[in-house]
């Protein structure tokens, strides 16, 4: 029987977060990231909802403002999009 373990095996030293460049990923793998970000988080903000498609073009904003970032975490095969303390200037090109 074939083991899927890490080399480490389990138990062993949890693996670091993995941050995505959004530019690396296709047009259709980036909006499904966006999608699914968007849909756990909800579009209802206070008075007035906000669109699925608006959502994503503020998180994709963000994105390249380096205000966010996606994140996998192979420990548990997810994928996120989260918030970049400070955030950074993008670069100019």
């Amino acid at each position: 029987m074939e083991s899927h373990e890490s080399p480490g095996g389990p138990g062993t030293e949890s693996e670091e977060p993995v941050v995505i460049p959004y530019a690396e990923l296709s047009e259709d793998a980036l909006r499904g990231v966006l999608e699914s970000f968007v849909l756990r988080e909800g579009t209802e903000y206070g008075e007035r909802d906000v669109s699925l498609d608006q959502k994503v073009a503020q998180v994709t904003r963000q994105l390249r403002r380096c205000e966010a970032q996606i994140v996998f975490d192979p420990g548990t095969e997810t994928v996120d999009i989260v918030v970049v303390k400070g955030g950074r200037t993008p670069p100019r090109g």
